[in-house]
């Protein structure tokens, strides 16, 4: 299960290279349910996944605060993800995943680059709901988007206007 909430940052923190991190290309075969693949690559070596995210939970329920889903992850090969890749719909996107230690939690900063550089968001992923529920953001978290669908990858991908209307809204710099 992954129980997770997402968040704007109101500012990066300072010295983003202190911080491990991974750079991720990834696209959607499907948004419902949610099928992806994924490179990721984390010290120059990559690896390559395909992930089902299953409906569970992506409905809020009236008291949520975290989204709750089911997720599998497969591993594929570099040729089957590169072929795989070129099926993908709407725009593969590419970014940076810092990984920042946060009390007993890791916060995953997520930098865009390509056609939506300049979205910066976290994620903060939890082992049960009432962790969730209870987290205190630290100060440079802003708002709270986990229900937001305009901050859902599989909809940055399909979603043509993306990089326009989020500067419109101020999301983008």
């Amino acid at each position: 299960m992954e129980i997770e909430r997402k968040f704007t940052v109101s500012a990066v923190p300072a010295d983003l290279e202190q911080y491990v991190c991974k750079e991720l290309e990834q696209g959607y075969l499907c948004t419902h349910p949610v099928v992806r693949v994924r490179k990721s690559v984390k010290n120059g070596e990559a690896s390559y996944i395909l992930c089902y995210k299953s409906k569970l939970g992506l409905e809020k329920k009236e008291d949520a605060t975290a989204q709750v889903c089911r997720e599998e992850e497969l591993p594929l090969t570099k040729e089957a993800y590169e072929k795989l890749l070129s099926k993908v719909d709407g725009r593969v996107i590419t970014k940076t995943r810092y990984l920042i230690s946060y009390e007993s939690y890791t916060i995953e900063l997520d930098v865009f680059a390509g056609e939506l550089a300049g979205l910066v968001f976290a994620e903060v992923e939890f082992s049960d709901e009432d962790a969730a529920a209870s987290f205190v953001a630290p100060a440079w978290f802003d708002k709270d988007v986990t229900f937001d669908d305009r901050f859902k990858n599989n909809r940055l991908a399909l979603w043509k206007e993306a990089p326009e209307e989020l500067k419109k809204a101020g999301i983008i710099k």
